[in-house]
């Protein structure tokens, strides 16, 4: 097309182009747009980094998209609260219910952030968020940061 303009390119200058602007344009378009009747799958995994114990706590919508992921030092309210308020953020529109398993510091911060929003507790339903864990369960394919 730039051609027929008269605009001669070098193949160097078509690369360098894709390596500046594919990345932002591949996110755009693989970019799932937040709507209110999500799912939102939210589960932690301890893992071990450099010795120290640490949480990865993950959200995953109904399609088994990974919504955002976060790693923190501690399992309590405050690094539940900040998922879900990072979620919101990055999401823009709060989902219709979360699933999550049993620990308490979900429905404490739920009560906080998301008062409106139903939210389901039981181990069984958590399925898709523990199955996005797997890989890092593996001793072999731990993250290292």
């Amino acid at each position: 097309m730039l051609l027929e303009r008269g605009v001669t390119l070098s193949y160097e200058t078509i690369r360098q182009w894709g390596t500046k602007f594919g990345p932002a344009y591949t996110r755009q378009l693989r970019r799932k747009r937040a709507s209110s009747s999500d799912l939102w799958y939210l589960d932690e995994v301890v893992i071990r980094i450099q010795g120290q114990r640490c949480y990865l706590w993950q959200a995953v919508d109904q399609d088994g998209y990974i919504l955002d992921e976060t790693l923190q030092k501690r399992r309590n309210t405050k690094a539940a609260k900040r998922l879900l308020t990072r979620l919101l953020s990055r999401q823009g529109a709060a989902p219709e219910r979360i699933v999550t398993d049993k620990p308490g510091s979900y429905g404490a911060a739920k009560r906080k952030v998301m008062p409106a929003v139903e939210h389901r507790s039981h181990k069984g339903l958590n399925n898709r968020a523990e199955n996005s864990h797997l890989p890092l369960r593996n001793e072999n394919e731990l993250c290292k940061i």
